[in-house]
């Protein structure tokens, strides 16, 4: 069941299409991560809500600066979504994200 937008969210994800309409064609592309900083910051506002999703999404944009070298870096799942086994094996798009050790003998 998805969750209801709420005011909240709605208000911290409006700077951020903002800026992804508006702010970022008029900046050679230089994203050191994937998925971009506000795509991830959009994605974590939506699977951990707003105070949760804000603060992953400054921790992550800390993170962007020239000695820090970037590389693929997901939204982490929520703790729901670990205990029901769905970020050990396949993510929704399909590839293993887990470490590469295998269960099987």
């Amino acid at each position: 069941m998805k969750r209801a937008k709420t005011w909240t969210t709605v208000t911290l994800k409006a700077p951020i299409h903002f800026y992804r309409r508006f702010l970022s064609p008029l900046k050679p592309p230089s994203c050191r991560f994937y998925p971009t900083c506000s795509q991830y910051a959009l994605e974590a506002i939506d699977v951990h809500g707003a105070a949760k999703g804000s603060w992953l999404a400054m921790k992550r944009i800390a993170c962007c600066h020239p000695f820090h070298r970037g590389g693929y870096d997901p939204v982490p799942p929520k703790h729901e979504d670990i205990r029901a086994g769905k970020s050990d094996e396949t993510a929704e798009d399909g590839y293993s994200h887990n470490s590469g050790h295998s269960s099987q003998s």
